[in-house]
C-alpha cells in the first residue's frame, strides 16, 4: 500500500480494482465511477472537478472520522449513517483512504 499524500484518480482505481472480485462500471452517467463488490457498491468516485470518494463506514466510526477530518463529510447523496465522502484534498494521508476504502470493502464481503 503506498504511502504518499498525492492522491490521484489512477491511483485510486488501481487500489479500488485490486480488491478480490472487485468490478468498476458507470451506472449513474460518466462522472461517477462505482466500484461493487458481489453486486453492492463499496465505492464512488466523483470524476467531475474535485476528486472525492463515497465510501461505506460503520456509523460510530463514521461520526469520529468527521469530528477528526474536515475533509470527510457525511455521504453525498448517499445514507448519512452508513456513507462518508472523503474529499481528496491531500489533506488525508493516502494510507488512511486506503484503510477506509479496506473497511467499506469488509463491510460488503462480510456480510454476505
Amino acid at each position: 500500500m503506498p504511502n504518499i499524500f498525492i492522491m490521484d484518480i489512477v491511483i485510486l482505481r488501481d487500489y479500488c480494482i485490486s480488491k478480490k472480485g472487485s468490478t468498476e462500471t458507470f451506472p449513474f452517467g460518466d462522472d461517477t465511477l462505482v466500484f461493487k463488490v458481489k453486486e453492492k457498491i463499496f465505492a464512488l468516485v466523483n470524476l467531475d472537478g474535485d476528486l472525492s470518494i463515497n465510501l461505506k463506514c460503520d456509523p460510530v466510526l463514521a461520526i469520529d472520522l468527521r469530528e477528526r477530518y474536515s475533509s470527510v463529510i457525511p455521504g453525498y447523496h448517499m445514507n448519512k449513517k452508513h456513507w462518508n465522502t472523503v474529499l481528496l484534498d491531500g489533506s488525508v494521508p493516502d494510507k488512511e483512504v486506503f484503510s477506509w476504502i479496506d473497511h467499506s470493502y469488509d463491510l460488503i464481503t462480510d456480510k454476505h
